[in-house]
């Protein structure tokens, strides 16, 4: 039996740079799928499109509705400095709570300007050293941050991304990401309706990803790790579809590891979920066993992350690292955000 108390440092691997996806795969059903098979400790090599031929009838597909917005702003201070700011988490009509680099300028009161139309002051400070921002602007906000604001790609993404909407999934619905649903990324509406057709449900849930899923791991034991709070939400339509399958023994399958996030917070001990609203900071890993969620299509995640933890408590620390040492030795398979996808059965 693996140990319980896990440092940071058993959840690395080794990924050579050139297997990081630059560039999102088109069509986007055209990305590879691994598909792992738990119980046989199975891989099988497949294209995403073929995930068709894995979910029976009765299933339920769990999708996270976000939208990524254009988060990353661009302003100057009064003295001309530059600045950039990542909107985490609407906390009123004209507040956020924002990642700010460099962080030193963030003093409280200080003013900067983004545009003419948009300026902000910093009002407070988090525990965690995140500022609060509060914006000053004529006009709708959001409109106002599709002109100014860019896509927040990940650090490790170096090529400009030629189309934004591919940073967003085909169902995405509600404003309020920094970061996508990257699982979610591979299905197209063509996809969906092959999915729908072949009896499988789709239950649509809510998780703005902010910074308590892309943020790294620092300490190293683990359980020190705090995760930063994420907005969640369950309607009673979606609840309704999950809880009749659950009672059934059919599967619940969840895309992407912020739907798992959804769906554990609002967990019952027998795998039902309370619809149901907040802020969640669930921090899920080994030997953690899920109680709603019974299968996962998920990306390639960083060494080290709590995305990779996450996946390890359906599979095993050591043999999620196996799965993973195969997609790296078969060369493959492309890792993160615009990689492929893995279907861990």
């Amino acid at each position: 039996m693996e140990k319980v108390q896990y440092k940071k440092s058993d959840f690395y691997y080794e990924l050579p740079e050139d297997r990081i996806a630059q560039t999102p795969c088109y069509p986007r059903d055209a990305s590879k799928l691994l598909v792992y098979h738990k119980n046989e400790k199975k891989i099988e090599n497949k294209v995403f499109r073929d995930i068709v031929d894995y979910l029976q009838a009765g299933d339920v597909l769990v999708l996270n509705k976000t939208r990524v917005i254009p988060a990353r702003i661009y302003a100057k201070t009064a003295h001309g400095g530059a600045v950039e700011i990542l909107l985490l988490k609407r906390l009123s009509a004209t507040r956020w709570e924002v990642l700010m680099r460099p962080g030193k300028k963030g003093k409280i009161g200080v003013v900067m300007t983004v545009s003419n139309e948009l300026s902000f002051t910093v009002v407070g400070i988090t525990d965690s050293g995140e500022r609060i921002v509060e914006f000053a602007y004529n006009g709708v906000f959001e409109e106002i941050l599709e002109r100014v604001g860019t896509m927040p790609l990940p650090p490790y993404i170096k090529e400009k991304l030629g189309d934004g909407k591919r940073y967003n999934t085909v169902y995405s619905k509600i404003d309020g990401s920094a970061a996508a649903p990257t699982a979610g990324l591979h299905f197209t509406e063509e996809l969906l309706q092959k999915i729908r057709d072949k009896g499988v449900e789709i239950a649509e849930v809510l998780l703005h990803v902010g910074l308590g899923t892309f943020r790294t791991v620092s300490e190293e034991i683990i359980t020190d790790h705090k995760m930063h709070s994420e907005h969640y939400e369950i309607e009673e339509a979606a609840a309704s579809i999950i809880n009749r399958a659950k009672q059934e023994g059919r599967r619940v399958i969840a895309v992407g590891t912020t739907s798992v996030r959804t769906l554990e917070s609002a967990a019952n001990a027998d795998g039902t979920v309370r619809a149901e609203r907040g802020e969640t900071e669930i921090f899920l890993y080994p030997p953690y066993q899920m109680k709603c969620v019974d299968a996962l299509v998920t990306n390639f995640h960083l060494p080290e992350s709590t995305l990779i933890m996450l996946v390890a408590c359906l599979t095993g620390r050591e043999e999620i690292l196996s799965v993973y040492q195969y997609a790296v030795e078969s060369k493959e398979y492309r890792f993160f955000s615009f990689g492929d996808a893995c279907l861990i059965l």
